[in-house]
């Protein structure tokens, strides 16, 4: 039977479970990332985003900006404005990712290191 060898000091990883400390300090950083997104954008995708409940969310090293949709016209503006909300994330976090949620149906999710093929189509 072959041995592991773990090669980084115990500090370096990851705990078992999230304390909570880990978990306010996680909520911290999601409110503060949602208050600074909402302050960089614009007039148009304040509005937007006011007609909808959106938040950000952290998964397995991955930020998440979830923008849950009223309705299917809203969506589609949602869709609309994909490309700066997704500029903006992806000059702080490479590895954000977009989720935009219809009132029904399959929600649409997209890295903000994808931003560079919507733009081309927009």
């Amino acid at each position: 039977m072959a041995k592991t060898y773990n090669f980084f000091p115990h500090d370096d990883s990851h705990p078992g479970q999230l304390t909570s400390t880990d978990i306010v300090l996680r909520q911290q950083l999601e409110h503060s990332m949602g208050k600074c997104f909402y302050s960089a954008c614009d007039r148009s995708i304040q509005k937007l985003l006011s007609s909808c409940r959106w938040y950000f969310t952290t998964n397995a090293d991955t930020m998440t900006l979830v923008i849950e949709c009223p309705n299917q016209v809203i969506n589609w503006r949602v869709l609309q404005k994909i490309v700066p909300m997704g500029s903006w994330l992806n000059q702080f976090i490479t590895s954000a990712k977009i989720r935009i949620c219809p009132p029904e149906g399959v929600p649409f999710e997209m890295r903000v290191d994808e931003i560079s093929v919507y733009r081309d189509l927009a």
